[in-house]
């Protein structure tokens, strides 16, 4: 079985580091107005057995260089604040060359009902 977890990730050159299962595929980034922030849905497997691997990723706007080994993951709008942010998934290991805020271990946001 599987499943899609929903992260909140933290803009402004952050690396937000995930605990995710082997296997685990990005499938969907938003920008939530209320909460002015990006949202990242990942679906990955349920099963136990499966291990997990760290995972970092790094919100940036429009125009913003970073590291060319950094994966782009996708597009988030904020529609009311006409600003893009794009999401990537840093690739090998998360160096001061971009970063100088700090990490945020994000965990899965519990489901709405």
């Amino acid at each position: 079985m599987k499943t899609i977890h929903k992260f909140r990730l933290e803009g402004g050159k952050v690396i937000n580091t995930l605990k995710l299962r082997e296997g685990y595929r990005a499938v969907r980034c938003e920008y939530v107005v209320p909460d002015k922030c990006v949202y990242l849905w990942v679906e990955q497997p349920l099963s136990v057995d499966i291990a997990t691997v760290v995972r970092q990723f790094v919100v940036t706007f429009s125009g913003e260089p970073v590291p060319i080994h950094y994966n782009y993951v996708d597009t988030a709008i904020d529609t009311l604040g006409a600003e893009a942010y794009h999401v990537f998934e840093v690739s090998g290991a998360a160096t001061g060359e971009m970063l100088t805020k700090g990490e945020v271990h994000a965990e899965p946001l519990p489901a709405a009902r």
